[in-house]
């Protein structure tokens, strides 16, 4: 692959202005297509937040909670089939078409599953839903590449980071206080309609400047890598499936989800991705080194501070809201043009930063440690977080040919995806090996008996090791011509 000039990545959008090479994101030229874009991202955010807040109670009503799992790994296994097939149309036509429906099947997802009668029904439209996601996000980074100048991406990175912050803090209070008051329909039924807003406003600025493919000639609609993405999607959720069930007869969809996982990841990943060869394909590993082993400890914490420490739900969620802020900091921090010849050093203190914060989390095991000092920990890994996401998007459109920003962008959604199931899978099967699978599910319920802290610790742990190993992985990131 030839990486051309980063300013290329506006061939077929509109000329250039005066205003477009002095100006911000909420300049005149940028302004409607920023402030659509961000409120797509701030509405994703909201949904993603809230949700899980309502899932427990959709899953009691509808009387799945034994399938409970799957309404989060339905989603994210159509997801990556998503962001494969975002990639293609986006190399293809331009990210207009991909971003229109993306977001027409994220919102229909809503629907189906705030309309579901049944578990299976109410599955089925979270999985349509995390297909429209898959094509939004890529998408969505496909058209910074394309709309922005090199000089914004970072800024417009740092304000996708802030969309989350918001989010983070009110999403889980107004999805309970929605949940009790009107029911969890409507925490899926609400969202479609706020999407209207910011998609009217972003499209004519999306068909101006990013419509069409990125060179004269369209590139081919790849049928391998549409068929290497359904393998992929499919052998992730026979391998979660597996780690579900810790018997022998899970062995089977664990080897047939392998076996479909292995070519597919070696044929949609860069040349090189596994061994952390220089350049693009380190990028694209640390992304998915870096959100894998932070997400799977995230996941554990409330459930860590709620059994072993005897906190509320209510509390123990909130003890991680307050650290979307420093994830934006963060990412705010690596979008400063003056730190620009100092990025690949601040992904390797951001991946430090992680490592730390992981390790230090299972320390309220203890109990003479106050439970604060997850919240205080968090905070810190998430401004490490916000150094090193973002910075990968920047790294990945840098590196990247602008009629390959879309399979890259996508190769990049995938190894984060793929990390997160993969080591979530690995976490919660080790987690289930040491009794944790029987720890008692609220604080009321909490008792001596229910108490494993070694299954937490085989969590935390590990983690802390796969995030030391991105530290590793952010030395490789500046090829030898840099």
């Amino acid at each position: 692959m030839t990486a051309l000039d980063p300013r290329d990545t506006d061939v077929a959008a509109a000329p250039p202005t005066p205003s477009d090479a002095t100006g911000g994101v909420l300049s005149r030229p940028y302004r409607a297509l920023s402030i659509g874009i961000v409120s797509v991202v701030l509405l994703i955010a909201f949904e993603a937040t809230a949700v899980g807040t309502a899932m427990p109670v959709a899953a009691r009503d509808l009387g799945g909670l034994s399938l409970y799992a799957f309404a989060f790994s339905g989603y994210f296994t159509t997801s990556l089939f998503g962001m494969v097939l975002a990639g293609q149309w986006s190399d293809r036509s331009g990210p207009l078409f991909s971003l229109s429906c993306g977001i027409a099947a994220f919102a229909a997802g809503l629907l189906v599953s705030g309309t579901a009668t049944a578990m299976w029904v109410f599955i089925l439209g979270r999985a349509v839903q995390g297909l429209g996601g898959g094509l939004v996000i890529v998408a969505l980074y496909v058209l910074v590449g394309r709309a922005y100048p090199e000089r914004l991406r970072p800024a417009i990175m740092a304000a996708f980071a802030a969309s989350w912050v918001v989010p983070s803090v009110v999403g889980p209070l107004a999805s309970g206080a929605v949940t009790e008051q009107l029911g969890w329909r409507w925490v899926f039924i609400g969202i479609p309609v706020l999407v209207v807003f910011p998609l009217a406003l972003a499209l004519p600025q999306i068909r101006r400047r990013a419509g069409g493919p990125a060179t004269e000639a369209a590139a081919p609609f790849d049928a391998r890598r549409i068929r290497l993405a359904f393998g992929i999607s499919l052998g992730a959720g026979l391998l979660q499936y597996a780690a579900q069930d810790l018997s022998w007869v899970s062995l089977v969809p664990g080897v047939a989800g392998a076996a479909l996982l292995v070519p597919a990841v070696l044929g949609l990943l860069p040349p090189g991705t596994c061994r952390a060869a220089r350049g693009l394909p380190s990028v694209v590993l640390l992304r998915g080194v870096s959100a894998g082993a932070f997400i799977s400890a995230e996941s554990f914490i409330p459930l860590m501070l709620v059994t072993e420490r005897g906190l509320s739900p209510t509390l123990a969620g909130f003890s991680l809201a307050p650290a979307g802020a420093t994830w934006a900091l963060g990412s705010y921090i690596q979008s400063r043009p003056r730190l620009e010849p100092y990025r690949e050093r601040l992904m390797t203190l951001g991946m430090l930063v992680v490592a730390a914060a992981i390790a230090t989390a299972p320390s309220v095991l203890i109990h003479a440690v106050p439970p604060w000092i997850v919240a205080v920990a968090w905070g810190f890994g998430c401004f490490g977080m916000g150094l090193v996401i973002s910075s990968t998007s920047v790294l990945l459109l840098k590196l990247s040919a602008p009629e390959e920003a879309g399979a890259n962008s996508a190769a990049l959604q995938i190894s984060d995806g793929l990390s997160n199931v993969l080591l979530l899978s690995a976490g919660g099967a080790a987690f289930a090996a040491l009794g944790g699978g029987t720890v008692a599910g609220t604080a009321t319920e909490a008792t001596a008996d229910g108490s494993h802290p070694a299954a937490f610790a085989a969590v935390f742990l590990p983690m802390a090791v796969v995030a030391l190993v991105g530290a590793w992985v952010t030395t490789r990131l500046r090829t030898e011509s840099r």
